[in-house]
C-alpha cells in the first residue's frame, strides 16, 4: 500500500488569452500548493477500483490511461480521502490524479519515466502536470508548459469559499471568455513577477484573475491581507497574510458569508 497527500493549489495569477488551434486558451498563470490537502492510497488489486468518493472521474481515468501506456493491467484499488472542496478552484480532483498516477506507477516493474508521466497526465486536465512537479511553477502555453519559479513562502493563506457560490465548470467559463486586449503584457508582468519577486509582498503587483473576479477579494484586503483575489476558475477567492493573527481575525469576520481554511504555502504533497 502507498498514500499520499494531494495538496490544493492557489492561482496567484491567472491572465487569458486568445483560443489557440486545439480549442484551449492561451494562458499564463503562476500556481502555487497550499497544505490544504486531499489523501490518496493505492493498492495493486484484481480489479480497477477508486474509493472513498463516489463522485470521482479523474482518478478512474487516470489509472486506465497508465494502464494502456504501460501495457499493464488496470488493477488497482484507489481511495481517496477528501479534504479540498470540489468544484472550488483548487485544483483537488487535478491534485488526487497526479498523486494516484505517481503511486501507481511506482507499484510497476517498467514505471513510465518522468517525462512519459508527464505527457499522459497533460491528457488529463491542464493542472494535472503541476502536481507532478515540486514547487511553485509558471505555467503557459495551454497550461501544461511549466517553468519553476523561486517565489517567497513565507506568508499565511486564508481560503474564502461563498457559502452562496454556485460553480460553472471550468470549461463554461473558459467558452464564455471573450477575451481582453493587453494579454501579452500581462503575462509578461506574471512572468516578470515569477522571475524578480524575492518578497511576499512583491506577489501584490500580480495582474488580476481575467476569468473570475469577487467583492470577497477587496474585502480581504481591506482587512489587511497584501493580495486577495479567485483562484482559478473560482469561486474561491485566497487572501495572502503577513501574519498568522491578521488572517485569523479576517478569518473570524469571513465565517458568516464563506467557509474558510487558514492554510501555509506547501512545496510538495
Amino acid at each position: 500500500m502507498t498514500r499520499a497527500a494531494a495538496p490544493a493549489k492557489i492561482n496567484l495569477a491567472l491572465v487569458v488569452g486568445p483560443r489557440r488551434e486545439h480549442g484551449r486558451h492561451e494562458i499564463a498563470t503562476l500556481i502555487q500548493r497550499v497544505d490544504l490537502c486531499d489523501r490518496v492510497t493505492v493498492t495493486r488489486g484484481r480489479e480497477l477500483g477508486v474509493n472513498g468518493f463516489a463522485a470521482d472521474t479523474i482518478v478512474h481515468a487516470a489509472l486506465n490511461a497508465l494502464a494502456e501506456a504501460t501495457g499493464a493491467e488496470a488493477a488497482w484499488q484507489a481511495r481517496i480521502e477528501k479534504m479540498i472542496p470540489v468544484a472550488a478552484g483548487l485544483g483537488g480532483g487535478s491534485s488526487d490524479a497526479a498523486t494516484a498516477l505517481r503511486l501507481a506507477n511506482a507499484t510497476l516493474e517498467a514505471p513510465l519515466p518522468p517525462d512519459g508521466l508527464h505527457d499522459l497526465a497533460r491528457g488529463l486536465g491542464s493542472d494535472v502536470p503541476f502536481f507532478l512537479a515540486a514547487g511553485p511553477q509558471l505555467a503557459t502555453g495551454d497550461g501544461t508548459t511549466l517553468k519553476p519559479v523561486d517565489l517567497p513562502q513565507d506568508y499565511v493563506v486564508l481560503l474564502a469559499l461563498p457559502h452562496d457560490a454556485c460553480k460553472e465548470s471550468t470549461a463554461a467559463v473558459y467558452a464564455r471568455f471573450a477575451g481582453a486586449a493587453g494579454f501579452e503584457d500581462r503575462r509578461d508582468r506574471v512572468a516578470a513577477i515569477a522571475a524578480t519577486g524575492v518578497r511576499p509582498r512583491d506577489l501584490a503587483a500580480l495582474p488580476r484573475n481575467d476569468l473570475a473576479s469577487s467583492p470577497l477579494a477587496a474585502e480581504l484586503e481591506a482587512l489587511g491581507a497584501f493580495r486577495s483575489d479567485v483562484s482559478g476558475a473560482g469561486p474561491t477567492v485566497y487572501a495572502l497574510f503577513h501574519h498568522r493573527a491578521a488572517a485569523e481575525e479576517a478569518a473570524r469576520r469571513m465565517r458568516s458569508r464563506a467557509r474558510v481554511w487558514i492554510t501555509i504555502p506547501a512545496w510538495y504533497g
